[in-house]
């Protein structure tokens, strides 16, 4: 009760701050999303972002130095999947760690044992541990629209796992909700497996036939990158992720 007084004071005195010009300029050139979102919009996302940027852990790995540029970048595309959401800011996320290219991560091998390194790697997200991105990768998703957002790839995954459990299924509203998600996204998943398997080209990416959550990750920068398209060629899937997020990208960020 005391740790949550605290923590509302804390964000009362972030949330009065001006949002500063020099991060607005940075979503501009850097997030493609932030000039067709309405000015109310706007301003919620803004509030979301200074409060991502005030609580999280933001470390540079890999020679990288840190700026404000970076971190309100992040956070704003993080941010644009918590508009419409009853939230508490990836609550469960502490860490924000950013690479300036694709780097070496280890992966468990020899039951947990030992480790091996992997190449290449572009991000991942971690229950209650980091959200591990590359800078890069960032800038080119986020400043051209139309395929892959590595952020809101990851930053889906923590939305999936506020159950505890990385199973594409986040955290719904009611019994009937959860019906339709299950019904519908096993439709989809199975079609999208079935697509990888015969080589057909498909709007989803392909990797998200490699388990549900990576699906529900492939499917939420689809709903975001290509609504239009989402929505004319997966109407029940869209259906089901626009009452989740509460958003319509179709509408909100049609080109102007």
């Amino acid at each position: 009760m005391i740790f949550s007084y605290f923590k509302r004071r804390r964000r009362e005195r972030i949330l009065r701050q001006s949002f500063p010009d020099a991060w607005r300029q940075a979503l501009a050139d850097n997030m493609w999303a932030y000039p067709l979102l309405d000015a109310d919009s706007r301003q919620r996302l803004e509030k979301i972002i200074q409060v991502l940027v005030a609580e999280k852990n933001w470390e540079g790995c890999g020679g990288l130095q840190l700026t404000d540029e970076i971190k309100a970048t992040v956070a704003a595309w993080a941010a644009l999947l918590l508009l419409n959401l009853e939230h508490d800011y990836y609550e469960k996320t502490l860490s924000i760690l950013i690479y300036p290219s694709s780097y070496q991560a280890l992966e468990p091998v020899f039951g947990g044992l030992d480790f091996h390194p992997v190449e290449g790697r572009l991000g991942e997200a971690w229950y209650r541990g980091p959200v591990i991105l590359s800078w890069d990768r960032i800038l080119e998703d986020g400043r051209q629209r139309g395929h892959a957002n590595l952020a809101i790839h990851e930053f889906a995954h923590q939305l999936d796992m506020l159950n505890r459990e990385a199973d594409g299924v986040p955290p719904l509203e009611n019994t009937a909700q959860y019906r339709s998600w299950s019904t519908v996204m096993a439709i989809e998943y199975e079609k999208l497996i079935e697509a990888d398997e015969q080589g057909r080209p498909t709007l989803l990416d392909k990797y998200g036939a490699e388990n549900e959550a990576e699906f529900f990750a492939v499917v939420s920068e689809c709903f975001f990158e290509m609504p239009d398209l989402m929505r004319e060629h997966h109407p029940r899937l869209y259906a089901i992720v626009m009452d989740y997020y509460r958003q319509d990208p179709a509408v909100s960020l049609a080109r102007r």
